[in-house]
């Protein structure tokens, strides 16, 4: 296949943002009506869907794709159905565009509102996860963006159908097909990354090394997480089965997510009681457990490296450590987290507001889960992808991340010289109300 030249790229990526300026016009009806448009098309077209991704996987075993990635690679019935599912609860949101931030009085007659807008056009690229196609769509529609998407060569027939089938949902919709383009090629990607004119936010999704090769080749904004590097720690007062079902469920209930935990830490004083039942479970669930030297002696069979301390497996394997209190846990958060989710299981109401209050991640959690840390879940609809940086957005990027703002001022032939004198003065009077 010959990759199309730099020049053609940027005709498609003209051709996106000028429907992108159109959508943004849409009404709040129309977008909504859109979604479940694609919705109606992503269901007609699933069997061509889950038959493009059966030839992807098998592809992917053939070339010997890593596990985790063939787990976010699958998408069967289900899954599918699934993210039809997000995809309509995406239409129920809010509208996050025309929103009125601010509206204040200047002085007489000169009015200045903050409203809520699209950004534009987003470029999101990210690995084996045909399913994030549906997600951004959806986001991109909904909050008034187009979206130019470059998935992973190896769900290339899957994203290939699924594109196929939204654009012939928004073909009779009020929203331009074009608004969403799929890139296929990675001199396409590169060719992406310097379009810093038409494009106004990257999003990566995948691992450590691509991010990096994203935010290094690009002046474009990007939004997004290198790492996945979450941590539970055990404190010494807690309910030891309670820690134990969460733990496991952080594990294993989809140890290729960047939302599951790496690392297990445990305070000493509840080491005994509670690594010999935790052993037994995380084994019975097929978990490789690394540890230090007192967490062995507590029957964690293999020898934790300093390298386990800070990876992502993104695989059924947990680096286990014990440490002397909360202190030396949250240092150890501190050295080597990724500030992405982080969960403390204690019964100690203190310990969980210290946990909770000196944690800086952009999930920090109580007594649950960290695969609780998704934009379906925290009821966004679905996400474009998990920040961690430290200014917003931070988490599950869902439609909020999406738009920024712009101010509008009206007045009546207003000049700023008589303000400027002292002739006039600023009132600054709010308008919205309370």
């Amino acid at each position: 296949m010959i990759n199309p030249p730099a020049d053609f790229l940027r005709h498609r990526a003209q051709r996106v943002r000028r429907s992108a300026l159109a959508l943004g016009r849409r009404s709040n009806g129309q977008r909504i009506a859109a979604l479940e448009a694609m919705a109606a098309a992503l269901e007609r077209h699933g069997g061509a869907i889950v038959a493009a991704n059966t030839v992807d996987q098998e592809a992917a075993v053939r070339e010997g794709l890593a596990a985790p990635l063939l787990a976010r690679l699958k998408l069967n019935g289900a899954k599918l159905a699934g993210c039809i599912q997000g995809l309509r609860q995406v239409a129920t949101l809010p509208d996050p565009v025309g929103h009125r931030q601010l509206h204040r009085e200047l002085a007489a007659g000169l009015e200045l509102e903050r409203v809520t807008v699209p950004v534009g056009v987003l470029g999101v690229v990210f690995e084996s996860r045909p399913d994030a196609v549906i997600q951004i769509a959806a986001l991109a529609v909904r909050s008034g963006n187009g979206a130019i998407l470059k998935g992973g060569r190896e769900a290339l027939n899957t994203c290939q159908a699924i594109v196929t089938a939204l654009q012939e949902g928004l073909a009779g919709s009020a929203v331009d097909p074009n608004s969403l383009d799929l890139l296929t090629s990675r001199e396409e990607t590169m060719a992406l990354l310097r379009l810093d004119d038409l494009v106004d936010l990257i999003v990566p999704r995948g691992s450590n090394a691509f991010v990096r090769t994203i935010q290094d080749n690009t002046r474009i904004p990007v939004l997004g997480h290198a790492d996945g590097v979450c941590h539970l720690y055990v404190d010494q007062l807690v309910n030891i089965d309670m820690a134990v079902a969460v733990a496991l469920d952080a594990k294993t209930q989809y140890p290729a997510a960047c939302n599951a935990i790496e690392t297990l830490l445990v305070h000493r004083h509840v080491a005994r009681r509670f690594l010999p039942p935790a052993v037994a479970a995380f084994t019975a669930a097929g978990v490789t457990l690394r540890g230090d030297e007192q967490a062995r002696a507590l029957g964690v069979p293999e020898a934790a490296t300093p390298e386990d301390w800070g990876h992502e497996y993104l695989d059924l394997i947990l680096a286990v450590r014990v440490v002397e209190d909360l202190e030396a846990a949250l240092e150890h958060i501190r050295r080597h987290g990724s500030r992405h989710t982080d969960v403390i299981c204690t019964d100690d109401e203190a310990a969980a507001a210290r946990f909770l209050g000196t944690v800086d991640s952009a999930g920090v959690f109580h007594n649950c889960s960290s695969r609780f840390a998704d934009g379906f879940r925290y009821g966004l609809g679905a996400e474009v992808g998990i920040s961690t940086q430290t200014m917003p957005p931070r988490g599950p990027v869902g439609l909020e991340g999406l738009v920024t703002y712009r101010y509008r001022l009206r007045g009546h032939g207003h000049t700023v010289a008589p303000f400027a004198c002292g002739e006039q003065r600023f009132s600054h009077r709010n308008l919205l109300e309370a």
